[in-house]
């Protein structure tokens, strides 16, 4: 009776935590509503660089100094023109792009050829100063709650910056579509990997 019940017991308790588990991945919509959501206003597509081999950056990092700096490899580069392409062929050609002023940001949106990426220092990394993520995230809150350009809109950033804003951890170069209430509610719509 007591091993059924323990046996039992352990089944109903790993069920519990695969759920929660479960719960907690992130959003891997049908791509084709995710796009749908981005071409139907009010949603807006995080991008995290395209590939840049290493983490965080070398010592002497200088804003404006890609030698200082992490940057796209060759495949980092072919991959910011392919999720271009693929923003194309879903019916976006031209979209509203900023950017964080990293050299592999920056390089990722202007590779994407949607339109010229406007500088958004709220999305530079906090990875070295994990101290600004509270108050760089609520001001990238305030930012998409008071965007008012009708069309679409593509942020590319880094991999900390969308964690902290969704709860997604994007690979390089994946997509991240969200809404934003008027309350700074985010909701992820759905993510789309290009690796």
């Amino acid at each position: 009776m007591f091993g059924g019940l323990s046996r039992f017991f352990l089944v109903s308790l790993t069920t519990c935590i695969s759920s929660l588990w479960l719960a907690a991945l992130p959003v891997r919509a049908d791509q084709s509503k995710v796009w749908q959501a981005l071409l139907s206003g009010g949603h807006v597509a995080l991008i995290r660089h395209a590939v840049a081999p290493g983490t965080g950056d070398p010592s002497g990092f200088r804003i404006g100094d890609c030698s200082t700096q992490r940057n796209l490899s060759t495949e980092g580069r072919a991959q910011a023109g392919l999720i271009g392409d693929l923003f194309r062929r879903n019916g976006i050609a031209s979209a509203d792009v900023y950017t964080s002023q990293w050299c592999r940001c920056r390089d990722t949106a202007q590779l994407l050829k949607l339109g010229t990426p406007a500088d958004l220092p709220v999305l530079n990394s906090f990875f070295g100063a994990w101290r600004n993520s509270g108050p760089q995230t609520k001001e990238l809150r305030a930012w998409l709650r008071n965007r008012s350009k009708p069309g679409p809109a593509v942020l590319v950033t880094h991999q900390v910056n969308i964690t902290e804003l969704t709860g997604v951890y994007p690979a390089s170069g994946e997509i991240v579509v969200i809404s934003m209430s008027q309350a700074g509610e985010v909701t992820v719509t759905g993510t789309i990997r290009t690796d």
